[in-house]
């Protein structure tokens, strides 16, 4: 509403930065883990890191036609009437937990910082998608500009938008499953790095061309569509089984991190360059995540698998997690005592899960304490 009542440039980021500060990412999530049991809660990320893809996509299409109906302001008007709605949802249909509890698959802990930070791979993702949301960003600084120069009013870039997202999400879909399934993750993921480079480098030369723009912008989003699906999961097949919040947690701050360098350094650069030189500028940041990339491990397939096993004691804790690594399929495993809640690295197509949750119930039955 700030940001809708402005009519100076300060005033605007002002509302912005209000904005931002709601951060409510973090506690959505944090929410969302005390309203699902462990067996469900990866599903229950996974359908509200989907929730955000999609709303990026419809916003990006019903950007310009909110713009050209009732002007810049209304964005905003819209954007503080969707807030409000939350509220109301989050008061009215949203359930109160019943308990509260931490939870380190969704939530970073922060003397598990340090580790995740010194850690090779889980750093080249972070700085992925840093790059990744740095040249969004920075890409849509000018890409409205150069479709305007064009000769696309702006409230006709919808019509751009609509498909060319939409083909490209449902490009992106078999390259998804031959990552996953014939496991080429490492392949297919500097394929993605590869087309968002040559997009860009296609959007610099044809800047100033309709054509060439909407094909270029077509491969751009295909390979960010792709890569903005397979991070998160890279991310959670590369962190220890108990790091996976925390991983997750340095990994979210460099997006946000990349979204602002992307809005900083594009605008700064079209400032003293013009159009052209922001899209040679995210070619060159694409290029350089390419080769950081280009020495990254094979990912291995595996999947978390969380399951609570009752309070114990810290022997207890060890020796099952030593009898869980010793099951079929189980990669790692680490079992928290105070917590009662044992973190599995699990390969799905050869998990042993009745020799595994034989394991839990034996426990149970013979440790006055888990149970």
């Amino acid at each position: 509403m700030l940001a809708a009542l402005s009519d100076s440039i300060v005033g605007v980021i002002a509302g912005r930065a209000l904005q931002g500060s709601g951060a409510i990412g973090a506690a959505v999530m944090a929410l969302a883990a005390d309203l699902t049991r462990e067996v469900h809660r990866t599903k229950a990320m996974a359908v509200i890191g989907m929730s955000i893809g999609v709303s990026f996509a419809v916003s990006v299409v019903a950007g310009p036609i909110i713009a050209g109906q009732i002007g810049i302001g209304g964005i905003f008007w819209v954007t503080a009437a969707f807030a409000l709605t939350g509220i109301i949802v989050l008061w009215a249909l949203v359930p109160t937990p019943t308990v509260r509890r931490f939870h380190r698959d969704t939530e970073p802990v922060p003397a598990q910082f340090k580790t995740v930070l010194g850690n090779t791979e889980l750093l080249r993702l972070d700085i992925g998608i840093l790059i990744l949301h740095m040249i969004l960003t920075a890409g849509f600084v000018v890409l409205p500009l150069a479709l305007r120069d064009a000769g696309l009013a702006p409230a006709d870039h919808w019509m751009i938008y609509l498909p060319v997202l939409l083909l490209s999400m449902a490009g992106a879909v078999p390259f998804i499953i031959i990552a996953e399934k014939k496991r080429k993750m490492k392949r297919v993921f500097l394929g993605a790095i590869g087309a968002i480079a040559l997009g860009e480098l296609g959007l610099f030369g044809e800047h100033d061309q309709l054509i060439g723009l909407v094909g270029f912008l077509f491969l751009f989003f295909g390979g960010f569509n792709l890569l903005e699906a397979t991070l998160p999961s890279l991310i959670s097949k590369t962190a220890p089984a108990d790091l996976k919040g925390t991983a997750m947690g340095v990994y979210s701050s460099s997006q946000f991190l990349g979204a602002f360098l992307g809005g900083l350094c594009g605008g700064w650069i079209y400032g003293r360059w013009g159009i052209g030189a922001v899209f040679l500028f995210c070619a060159a940041m694409a290029m350089v995540w390419l080769l950081v990339a280009s020495f990254m491990r094979a990912p291995r397939h595996l999947s978390s698998l969380l399951l609570r096993v009752g309070a114990m004691e810290e022997q207890e804790a060890a020796l099952m997690s030593q009898r869980m690594t010793e099951v079929e399929g189980v990669a790692e495993a680490v079992v928290l005592a105070v917590e009662g809640v044992a973190y599995l690295k699990v390969d799905q197509e050869k998990l042993d899960r009745d020799r595994l949750f034989s394991l839990i119930e034996r426990t149970a039955e013979v440790s006055p304490s888990a149970a």
